[in-house]
């Protein structure tokens, strides 16, 4: 594997951190309002596989591989000269490729990997004149492709230098005409167990709401009550979170793949599992496949895949823009929308077009209906639109006024 292994709310709040307008999260494309993913005005919950690409250009077939185990996304390395040069053309052939197979593109400059550890590894500055090289291939494209600006982009020597200069790239990347979703991954080669980027993230969602914050969970998360805290400590506060890669081994220690698995299903937040094919290094066993066979499942490969909390079971359903659905909870299962089968014993469950489905919190009681976005509509008329925003509060939450 080419990378280097890591070392080692109150109310006030929470409504500062939804939508403006209901527009907004309406809006065509993919787009972060109140710490959710929308596409095309649906929630969108990346699930996926990292592709390799910038170390394999020759392997073309690897994004219709992916998104034939069900995945919705792909995170794809890309260079800007520490490995190899990812050209325009090639950058639009992945999108390409990526459309063609109803898959949102993830695409990351894996340059700056471990900067300040590694002498090899560059800024985001430098992460920022890359994509400024290739941004005809991807402005334009803001529907289906968001861009991680640069992988793992502190080590641990200059970690604390992440908060202004992630500001700076975001400043930088939207000056230079970007609008698309920008992906912030931690520093700390990506497992931020100085909790710089938890400490932080509201700070920067303030200066920039279109933005996914990006952790990457291996032996540093080698408890579930470590996966669980750090996953909570942004649901909790309203700001959208990803964990862009983990394993079930790795060389810095055993993560917990079952809990990560379980609890971003619970919690609605975004899984790619390091990588498609082609690690070394002595981490050969993070391939989800062998030899690059698409029906030759590794170990990592059924778990991630056909395990519990994998890809079959998560439910995942494409982005908006590819037609995608909202009538699924955060964990990946349909809503019940007949009366017949609301939850007779209280569990929150029930059962409809013979599959399992999730019972809305206080639906037999209240009739809450929900908005294409995921919100309820307000009920009461005490809350209807006093500043024409098209949002409300009820219960402890905002409400979509109808």
């Amino acid at each position: 594997h080419k990378k280097i292994a890591a070392a080692l709310a109150s109310a006030a709040i929470m409504a500062a951190l939804v939508p403006t307008s209901a527009a907004q999260a309406e809006q065509t494309g993919l787009n972060v309002q109140g710490g959710k993913i929308y596409s095309n005005g649906q929630q969108f919950i990346p699930q996926g596989i990292n592709d390799g690409y910038a170390w394999y250009t020759d392997k073309t077939s690897v994004i219709s591989d992916i998104a034939h185990t069900g995945a919705n996304t792909v995170r794809v390395v890309l260079s800007g000269g520490r490995y190899g040069t990812t050209t325009t053309s090639e950058v639009e052939n992945i999108v390409g490729q990526c459309k063609a197979n109803k898959l949102v593109c993830i695409l990351e400059d894996h340059d700056t990997t471990g900067y300040g550890d590694d002498s090899s590894a560059t800024t985001l500055s430098d992460a920022v004149r890359f994509w400024q090289s290739v941004g005809s291939a991807i402005k334009g494209q803001e529907q289906y492709v968001m861009i991680n600006i640069g992988n793992e982009p502190y080590g641990n020597n200059d970690a604390s230098q992440w908060t202004q200069g992630t500001l700076d790239a975001v400043k930088a990347m939207r000056q230079s005409g970007f609008s698309n979703t920008l992906v912030l991954t931690a520093p700390n080669w990506g497992q931020d167990w100085q909790g710089i980027m938890q400490s932080n993230a509201k700070t920067i969602y303030q200066q920039d709401s279109n933005v996914v914050f990006d952790v990457h969970m291996y032996g540093v998360y080698n408890t579930a009550d470590k996966v669980t805290s750090y996953i909570d400590s942004f649901v909790n506060q309203g700001l959208p979170l990803m964990v862009g890669e983990f394993g079930n081994k790795h060389s810095d220690g055993i993560p917990d793949a079952a809990t990560i698995m379980s609890y971003t299903r619970a919690k609605g937040v975004g899984l790619l599992a390091w990588s498609w094919c082609g690690n070394s290094g002595g981490v050969e066993y993070l391939d989800r496949v062998n030899d690059w066979n698409p029906s030759s499942l590794t170990d990592w490969g059924n778990l991630y895949i056909k395990g519990t909390n994998g890809l079959e079971q998560r439910g995942v359903e494409p982005a908006g823009i590819y037609g995608g659905s909202s009538d699924r909870s955060p964990d990946g299962y349909p809503w019940c929308t007949s009366n017949a089968y609301i939850d007779p014993n209280g569990d929150g469950w029930g059962w409809e077009n013979d599959q399992s489905c999730k019972v809305r919190s206080d639906s037999s009681q209240s009739g809450t209906q929900y908005a294409p976005n995921g919100y309820p509509y307000c009920t009461s008329s005490a809350y209807a639109d006093s500043n024409g925003d098209g949002w409300g509060w009820e219960n402890n939450q905002s409400c979509v006024v109808r």
